[in-house]
């Protein structure tokens, strides 16, 4: 019963990523890489038949087959994060220089500056 619930989660989690990710191709703001393989992910769990379909997807299959295989993000994705969470960052920080919560702005940005540094070490795709 246990195993049948986390399968179904996984399958659900994956199918909203998937839907977030197809998002993300129309809306500059919401990546679609992350969500993707977020999907192929939760589908290798759930749904080997889904994992498979998304791995020879033609629009995002190259992409989950170069992290599967060999944890490569395109330079493309890596220079978009890397804009987006700097941008992000930016914006929070000047909304909340002035304010008792700067610290929490500024874990933010430390925290974005080791997930851009991880992303640019990943090889390219």
């Amino acid at each position: 019963m246990f195993r049948h619930t986390v399968r179904l989660l996984l399958w659900v989690i994956g199918a909203i990523a998937l839907v977030l990710g197809i998002i993300g191709l129309f809306l500059p703001v919401l990546p679609t890489t992350p969500f993707v393989l977020l999907a192929a992910f939760c589908w290798a769990r759930a749904s080997p038949r889904l994992h498979h379909w998304l791995r020879t997807h033609p629009r995002f299959g190259a992409q989950v087959r170069a992290w599967d295989e060999h944890g490569a993000i395109p330079r493309r994705g890596k220079w978009l994060s890397l804009v987006m969470m700097a941008l992000s960052c930016l914006l929070v920080l000047s909304r909340l220089w002035a304010t008792p919560h700067l610290w929490l702005a500024l874990l933010m940005a430390l925290i974005c500056l080791l997930v851009g540094i991880w992303i640019w070490r990943r090889p390219d795709a």
